[in-house]
């Protein structure tokens, strides 16, 4: 088979992007055989080491780093010039919370299907934070503060949250009237998976400010079964507002403290920093945008 060096230079920028040839293999849908092959032609092509292999991890040689940029730059300029003589199409990756998923994006995804039917999307909903360059995501929509000085970040939205509890709980539950009844309720927490981090959450009226920092009775982990928990009359938990919505149109959560506001989490659009974006990802991340601006809950 003729060596084709496009493909072995994808190949190699992704080994360098997930660290493994067996990662760069899957991300591809390639044997490993032939990722090995491709690395090996260009290596001799180009009459250079691009990398050092360990039995654990592999990585770029000081040639090989700075192959990588260039043949980033020109892949990425490749795509660009390729999607911008047709209409958007390919295959975009994206990952989010379960509940901006469920909430607000699978929700409207017919309408994404018929005004690009030739992007394919992989959509991932969870909350672990993925590492966007070593998994080969294309962009994210985060919630909270965005440290990582390598990703863009761009402010779309808030998740609204609200104070929650099924009403078989309230029914034998000790008076709640006030915030100040709150530490003689069984309270249920979220934990970001990543992190193990309780998510304390502070309640808003006028100048009047309470944070619920009391020990929970249990604590989850899962958006799904967080939610879960309060419908079977678990305790208070307090959820984004989208995802109660159905639960408290059904009757199966009733909103409890609403005099109060609870404050919100942003939600930023994120996509690597040293990547261009090309116009699949561009139709996803401008119709996402324009999605959550329209809806009051995400706004």
């Amino acid at each position: 088979m003729a060596f084709d060096r496009l493909e072995a230079m994808r190949a190699f920028c992704r080994i360098v992007e997930v660290g493994s040839f067996v990662g760069a293999a899957e991300a591809l849908g390639v044997p490993k055989t032939t990722i090995s092959g491709q690395i090996q032609g260009l290596e001799a092509h180009l009459g250079m080491k691009l990398l050092h292999r360990t039995t654990r991890r592999v990585s770029p040689t000081t040639d090989g780093a700075a192959y990588y940029e260039g043949a980033r730059s020109l892949l990425d300029d490749l795509d660009e010039l390729e999607s911008s003589r047709h209409d958007a199409r390919g295959r975009v990756r994206v990952e989010m919370p379960s509940p901006v998923g469920t909430g607000l994006i699978i929700p409207a995804l017919p309408d994404f299907a018929a005004r690009y039917p030739d992007v394919q999307l992989d959509i991932g909903c969870g909350e672990r934070v993925v590492d966007l360059v070593q998994e080969g995501i294309d962009c994210a929509l985060r919630g909270g503060a965005v440290a990582d000085q390598d990703l863009v970040a761009r402010p779309v939205g808030n998740m609204q949250f609200c104070l929650c509890a099924a009403p078989s709980y309230l029914a034998s539950a000790p008076r709640l009237a006030s915030v100040e009844d709150l530490p003689a309720h069984r309270y249920l927490a979220f934990v970001f998976a990543a992190t193990g981090r309780q998510h304390l959450q502070t309640l808003l009226r006028g100048e009047q400010r309470y944070t619920i920092d009391q020990l929970p009775a249990m604590r989850f982990n899962s958006a799904a079964a967080y939610v879960a928990s309060g419908v079977a009359g678990l305790g208070i938990l307090n959820i984004p507002r989208a995802e109660a919505a159905p639960h408290l149109r059904s009757g199966a959560l009733v909103e409890v403290l609403a005099d109060w506001h609870l404050a919100s989490m942003p939600i930023s659009l994120v996509y690597p920093y040293a990547r261009r974006l090309s116009s699949r990802v561009r139709a996803f991340t401008d119709w996402a945008t324009a999605l959550m601006a329209s809806d009051p809950l995400w706004r």
